[in-house]
């Protein structure tokens, strides 16, 4: 009999490329958006979901499905909505965020700027302190959006903890930082932290390759999924040159950025890199790595930009290209 998933944000980044997954694997796949729109997969069928609306996301649901996969939840408002509705659900996969960690310290990422960078383990593993629950912060938010979960579920439910994600269809892709550069013909790039940062990368067809797997066997945990090597940001921005057959000249510096030249939406003082192991002790392997993927991310921030999507500002206020002429007269000075 075939299998049904309803995966809520079904035309996001994420959405996309797990229902693609899934139908290849034989799923009947349903994509709920707030636009209802047709996904850009053969075979997958749309639904339009407002989940704030009273009822929306038991009518998605219908009878029943045998997987639920939220791309979009946030909050432990979202927790509670997935819970009411568990007992016509199969399995969960719930996306979260490998900014929820913190460290021995109880330096987290959303508090960086007040508090120092955190200084994490290489690798991160999953039973790495987290931050505390509450309101306060997106990573707050995370992390009691899990903990509902855990404490709530009748069901299996796997959560899904990413870094920086990249693939078609984002809406804040890290990757127009180099993009645009490329395009507006630059040559040079100044680089912070020596350009040594490691923000792991994570593939979206390797979040999807993942929730096919755990799907196979339904369990609840929590799972790190990353990319299979965490380049820096200088070898982020010579792959991304490749891509375009462009010439680029990465110029690092020690330090941090200096009024923001030599900023990078990877850029930090100390590396953030996750452990897959337990992800992998569940049979996944990933799909791909961050050169062999990085193209199509490309291709899709430089679609968008054409129609007009605005990026957030970590991305696209980072374009200061006076300052950075400014400042490489000064070095060569």
């Amino acid at each position: 009999m075939t299998k049904t998933a309803l995966i809520i944000g079904g035309t996001g980044q994420i959405g996309l490329a797990t229902a693609a997954a899934l139908a290849i694997d034989g799923w009947r796949v349903i994509a709920a958006s707030r636009t209802g729109g047709a996904p850009a997969v053969d075979g997958v069928e749309s639904f339009r979901l407002d989940r704030d609306e009273p009822g929306a996301l038991a009518r998605a649901i219908g009878p029943g499905v045998d997987a639920l996969i939220d791309t979009v939840a946030f909050d432990e408002g979202h927790a509670r909505q997935l819970l009411d509705l568990q007992a016509n659900v199969g399995a969960l996969v719930v996306i979260s965020s490998a900014s929820v960690y913190r460290d021995d310290a109880g330096r987290t990422l959303d508090e960086a700027r007040e508090t120092g960078f955190p200084h994490f383990p290489v690798p991160i593993g999953e039973d790495q302190p987290t931050v505390a629950p509450g309101p306060a912060t997106y990573s707050t938010r995370k992390i009691a959006l899990e903990q509902a979960l855990l404490r709530g579920a009748s069901r299996p439910v796997t959560i899904l903890r990413p870094c920086a994600i990249h693939g078609p269809g984002s809406r804040h892709p890290r990757e127009w930082f180099f993009v645009r550069r490329i395009r507006d013909g630059r040559r040079v790039v100044p680089l912070a932290f020596s350009g040594a940062s490691r923000f792991h990368t994570t593939a979206t067809t390797n979040i999807a390759e993942l929730v096919r797997v755990a799907l196979e066997a339904p369990a609840t945990r929590i799972l790190n999924i990353a990319d299979p090597e965490a380049p820096t940001v200088s070898e982020i921005g010579q792959t991304i040159a490749q891509v375009y057959g462009h010439d680029l000249e990465i110029v690092p510096f020690e330090g941090p950025p200096q009024r923001g030249v030599g900023a990078s939406p990877w850029s930090t003082p100390r590396p953030i890199v996750v452990s897959v192991a337990r992800a992998e002790a569940t049979g996944y392997r990933p799909v791909t790595a961050y050169e062999n993927a990085v193209g199509a991310a490309c291709r899709s921030a430089e679609a968008m930009a054409a129609q007009g999507v605005a990026f957030p500002d970590y991305i696209g206020g980072m374009f200061d290209y006076q300052a950075e002429d400014d400042w490489l007269r000064t070095l060569t000075a």
